[in-house]
């Protein structure tokens, strides 16, 4: 953990003041290139910058909490737990690393890597199940048991080194916590537009009502239907939602206050990004078959702690992650990829 504590500060409280201020600030030109009106609001950079460091003590703790990258070979399916429970097959290993785009572009801009570190994501379902059991000398066929699958397994994130990775998962996770803060900058924004638009409808509706009593329609009787006591109604019922309406205006901030207000939009997903932003970790004893066996249970199995992430901006999104470390001599033939392509049933 030596290297990313000092480089982004330890856990809890002393970790946003021990985090590298230089580093720091690196984050805070990061988060101010993806949205760059934020360097027109008030103290933007002392803002951001409390932000941002307590952000990256956070996010640092955790990724430096994260195993060390195992291999990810064919060699290693019959060896190593992890990888056995990941990929149904030795074959099926080299697959999503053969056909990720940033593992590929990452071999070509670096040519004479010889292997990468990179991140494995996988879509995780724990599934209730109906199995065959040994009872004694008899073989049930209808015994409950839980399965653990993986799926959609997605390579989107490489480093030179595992240090570099690390310090990269959490500079990306920081770019998906400002688009979290966009999103809700976005809604801001069309929230007071939206009244804006709601309140000149109704004033509108309100001076067409009051008008109605002295022009034409009062010489011609064409008044919508509408009695006294019915428009004296209708123009109270109007006048009370514009008031509601101001009120609810009044709350959000003038189109002068914008850019301060959405500033502190993003300081505050920042300094909370531990509710948008968290790992799970699950443990199970799983057989050669992704079984889960209870324990104390005599059947063979091996124990795997499962780290899922809960992403930003997607509440459903949980995904099981690995660090892992990928040879490029392991990389399939494209013609090898296309017959498995054509071997998948639709």
């Amino acid at each position: 953990m030596g290297l990313l504590s000092r480089w982004f500060g330890r856990k809890g409280t002393a970790g946003a003041r021990d985090a590298d201020p230089h580093r720091a600030r690196e984050i805070v030109a990061r988060i101010v290139a993806l949205n760059p009106p934020l360097a027109l609001a008030r103290d933007h950079e002392a803002r951001l910058l409390t932000a941002a460091q307590q952000a990256a003590g956070y996010l640092g703790h955790l990724v430096a909490e994260m195993p060390p990258a195992r291999e990810a070979s064919a060699a290693a399916w019959t060896t190593d737990p992890y990888i056995h429970a990941f990929f149904g097959a030795p074959a099926d290993v080299c697959v999503p690393f053969s056909r990720s785009a940033e593992l590929l572009a990452y071999f070509d801009e670096h040519l004479g890597a010889d292997h990468a570190f990179a991140v494995l994501g996988m879509a995780v379902d724990e599934r209730q199940t109906f199995g065959v059991a040994q009872h004694g000398d008899s073989t049930r066929t209808d015994v409950a048991q839980t399965t653990i699958s993986f799926s959609d397994h997605q390579v989107r994130l490489c480093g030179e080194s595992e240090a570099a990775l690390r310090r990269e998962i959490v500079l990306r996770i920081i770019d998906q916590l400002v688009l979290e803060g966009l999103q809700k900058i976005a809604a801001d924004t069309q929230r007071y537009d939206s009244l804006e638009r709601e309140r000149a409808l109704l004033k509108t509706r309100l001076q067409i009502l009051e008008r109605q009593g002295a022009g034409v329609r009062s010489l011609t009787g064409g008044d919508g239907g509408f009695n006294s006591a019915e428009k004296f109604g209708e123009a109270a019922r109007l006048r009370a939602q514009i008031d509601e309406n101001d009120k609810e205006l009044a709350q959000l901030p003038m189109k002068t206050e914008a850019l301060d207000r959405h500033l502190q939009i993003i300081c505050d997903v920042l300094a909370s990004s531990s509710a948008h932003f968290y790992v799970l970790k699950n443990t199970y004893l799983l057989d050669a078959l992704n079984v889960v066996v209870p324990r104390g249970d005599p059947r063979p199995a091996r124990e795997i702690e499962l780290r899922i992430a809960r992403l930003p901006a997607r509440q459903d999104a949980l995904r099981a992650f690995s660090l892992v470390r990928f040879e490029r001599a392991n990389l399939l033939p494209q013609r090898d990829l296309h017959e498995r392509a054509r071997d998948v049933p639709i």
